[in-house]
């Protein structure tokens, strides 16, 4: 028994949910999202809320359950609040700006890094050292946190680098004589 599975998906006032077949749209005040699930799950909208079950007792079933469970809460945070993935930049001469709709990053490379969002996804630059990737679909922000990041990925014996806000480097001892 899926113990995620089995809570349903309170929908939120100013949130509104349609099913057709195995798929669910969800649409909110930061926009619409949609996902459809495998045919091992049946979705149903009933009283302001959405409830998952499954159609066997096979194991896929079981873990589709829980599965879609989650996809169907992400819709719902993505279109009231959104989701907000947070980047630091550190390094002497590291730095980060908007140029227009594009990132502008100065990495010590021999030329600078220019990044354009896919559409859906917003990225600022409040400081030279911070990069704040935000949208409303979880996954398509997490990709583009880890692209930027990619470029300049944190080293273990100085720190320098890209990081998300709050991640943890294991630092290295450097050569001794």
């Amino acid at each position: 028994m899926s113990r995620i599975g089995k809570k349903p998906v309170d929908l939120p006032s100013g949130v509104s949910a349609s099913v057709s077949g195995q798929m669910i749209e969800v649409k909110g005040s930061k926009g619409t999202r949609s996902f459809k699930a495998t045919d091992d799950v049946t979705l149903k909208v009933e009283d302001n809320a959405v409830t998952i079950t499954p159609r066997g007792s096979s194991k896929r079933a079981r873990q589709q359950w829980g599965m879609s469970r989650t996809m169907v809460a992400n819709l719902v945070t993505g279109v009231t609040d959104g989701f907000k993935k947070e980047l630091e930049i550190q390094g002497v001469g590291y730095r980060a700006s908007m140029q227009g709709n594009s990132l502008r990053l100065n990495l010590g490379l021999s030329h600078d890094v220019d990044y354009v969002p896919p559409a859906g996804v917003t990225v600022t630059a409040p400081k030279q050292t911070e990069v704040i990737v935000e949208g409303i679909d979880e996954q398509l922000v997490g990709q583009v946190a880890a692209n930027i990041r990619e470029w300049r990925k944190p080293e273990p014996y100085k720190g320098k680098g890209i990081r998300y806000k709050g991640e943890f480097i294991f630092r290295k001892e450097g050569k001794k004589k």
